[in-house]
């Protein structure tokens, strides 16, 4: 009820362009160091802010939705293009600061996002479209860590799972945060589908936020029977493991929305 009642509100207030409201709000409320850190009710409200965007307010068309390349309408140039198996995923570069970053991401099916994290960071996530599997953990503390014992093992932490659901648009924006709610999380289309995505403060290697990818392994593969996890518990925790992110096809696409006025 409250998501309904401010979408119609916000509309009203941004009929020209949803998403200049949206970049406006942000930059009032983020700043380049992510300290100190917006409150619950500004965060709560930015959520509100992105629950009011749909397809059209960033240039996206519905029909977009039945393209399975993942390319839509976007124009991609002749060198990024590969073969239809490898589905690769468009990624769309809205604003870039160095406070946060807008994007969206255009999945066609059956595409993938591997498990990645989002250190010291928070993500608001809006499934603008189609249908989309979430599967996110968040770390374990105090970290409980298995180490190497020689070549060809990996070094694994444990993490427990926090998000395993499909999501069908039209849904609530999804948040995660630097310690909680899913902050690892891999995404696989269901259907052809697009995520809007602000990201505060964004990635940022050499202040700590670089983007690590991970393979998880189900908790019996390191616990030996006598880890840190209850009887009947094993299904909720898995190792992770770094790693490289092999399967991973990314074309950059164009925004085509309103454009954002800084």
């Amino acid at each position: 009820m409250v998501f309904a009642s401010f979408r119609r509100y916000f509309s009203m207030r941004h009929q020209n362009s949803k998403i200049q409201g949206l970049y406006d709000y942000c930059k009032n409320i983020f700043s380049p160091s992510g300290t100190p850190a917006p409150s619950s009710q500004a965060l709560h409200k930015l959520a509100l802010i992105l629950d009011t965007i749909r397809p059209a307010d960033v240039g996206l068309k519905e029909e977009a939705a039945d393209d399975d390349r993942g390319l839509g309408f976007f124009g991609v140039n002749q060198q990024s293009r590969i073969a239809r198996w490898a589905k690769p995923i468009t990624y769309i570069d809205i604003h870039e600061s160095n406070s946060f970053t807008m994007c969206i991401f255009c999945f066609p099916t059956s595409s993938v996002i591997p498990l990645h994290d989002h250190p010291g960071m928070t993500v608001f996530s809006k499934l603008l479209y189609g249908s989309l599997h979430v599967k996110a953990y968040d770390w374990v503390e105090p970290p409980c860590i298995v180490e190497s014992k020689g070549p060809g093992h990996a070094r694994v932490r444990l993490a427990k799972l926090a998000v395993d659901k499909v999501l069908n648009a039209p849904c609530e924006p999804s948040v995660l945060y630097p310690k909680h709610g899913g902050n690892l999380h891999c995404f696989t289309a269901v259907r052809p589908c697009a995520m809007l995505d602000i990201l505060a403060p964004p990635y940022k290697e050499y202040e700590g936020r670089k983007c690590t990818y991970y393979h998880d392994y189900s908790y019996s593969t390191f616990s030996a029977g006598n880890g840190p996890v209850c009887v009947g518990e094993e299904d909720e925790y898995a190792w992770l493991a770094e790693t490289e992110p092999c399967d991973l096809y990314m074309n950059s696409g164009v925004y085509a929305g309103p454009p954002i006025k800084p």
